[in-house]
């Protein structure tokens, strides 16, 4: 399976570059993959399309603020963005320019925080975190959303700064260690929650810590040889019961976003049902996987050639979700992590 079969052509003005004025007013393109029909809706219209024989399933990862602004003892400064920690305040991290940095230097972010390089690993480096109090309220203040590399605008600029410290966040963003939001996520409102639940379509939680290899590019001709970066996940005792009911009753799993379905379909393939567990994913999906547990998607537009694209293709068959890319193009939807979505079912 070839590379080049999951490309597109993408005017970059359809790069959504801001989050739309109001989340639930998303454009939100609905795909019947059994019809093979489309449908041009707004995401606030979700509720007219699942019922109480749905089960939502959502993210409830939350987004650090993992780029930090250091100086070296020098005054050289420094960009240190936070990709993981390892063990107790030990990160693994991407610093620029990589160049100006050695083992034992002592990084300045303010007086409450500094960070001491350790060694490279790769084009890594490994970093000691020291400060005193709790890190991430430290981190919420010096910290800056670690925007998409697609959207190119100045994170210095403070009205942004605000904008995105409260949009590239999920309303039932809980548990922090995401450097990148589950954006499918990014279009529910709490009213929108409410008056599911009010229906009678329940929700649950998993985590999923999205990393930086939601952005990885896929570099192999043939997308066989790929290997996806290892994420965190964990399944609540609360949430795996509600699954396994709602299974159980013949209802369908709606998964909100590429995360929560890499989630769920990995503890299906490694254990045969959903269990309470934390646990690392590498699964990749790509078209001729069988689902087993996902029954609808709501999900975003998403890069060429992107490992999002193929598990989506997967899902509704590449010809029809190229046919849906091609509709969203012609009628102006935007794309990738502030655009609008579609809800395949």
């Amino acid at each position: 399976m070839l590379l080049e079969e999951f490309n597109y052509n993408l005017d970059e003005k359809l790069i959504a570059q801001v989050p739309a004025q109001k989340r639930e007013m998303s454009k939100m393109l609905v795909l019947d993959r059994h019809d093979k029909t489309l449908e041009h809706r707004h995401f606030c219209d979700i509720t007219e399309y699942l019922t109480s024989d749905d089960l939502l399933v959502l993210n409830n990862t939350k987004v650090i603020p993992a780029r930090l602004y250091a100086k070296k003892e020098t005054g050289a400064l420094i960009e240190v963005f936070l990709v993981r920690e390892t063990e107790k305040d030990i990160w693994i991290a991407l610093i620029k320019p990589s160049k100006r940095v050695k083992t034992g230097n002592i990084l300045h972010i303010n007086e409450e925080l500094k960070i001491e390089v350790l060694d490279k690993e790769d084009d890594k480096w490994k970093v000691k975190l020291y400060y005193e109090g709790n890190f991430f309220e430290i981190l919420d203040r010096v910290g800056n959303i670690p925007l998409p590399p697609y959207i190119e605008r100045k994170m210095t600029n403070e009205e942004y700064k605000k904008l995105d410290f409260d949009r590239y966040q999920t309303v039932y963003a809980q548990k922090a260690g995401a450097v990148a939001a589950p954006t499918a996520g990014l279009h529910f409102t709490n009213e929108i929650l409410e008056k599911l639940e009010k229906q009678g379509t329940k929700h649950c939680f998993i985590t999923l810590n999205v990393g930086l290899g939601t952005f990885k590019p896929v570099k192999c001709e043939n997308i066989l040889e790929h290997k996806m970066d290892s994420e965190f996940f964990e399944i609540t005792p609360q949430s795996a019961q509600m699954i396994n009911e709602a299974k159980k009753e013949g209802k369908n799993i709606v998964a909100v976003g590429t995360t929560t379905v890499r989630t769920l379909e990995t503890v299906m393939n490694k254990y045969g049902k959903i269990i309470p567990v934390k646990d690392y994913s590498q699964l990749f999906i790509y078209p001729g996987y069988e689902f087993k547990i996902t029954d609808k998607l709501l999900t975003n537009f998403h890069l060429p050639k992107s490992t999002l694209l193929m598990l989506v293709s997967a899902f509704a068959s590449k010809e029809f979700i190229f046919q849906a890319y091609q509709e969203a193009i012609k009628n102006d939807y935007r794309f990738y992590s502030y655009g609008d979505c579609m809800f395949i079912r």
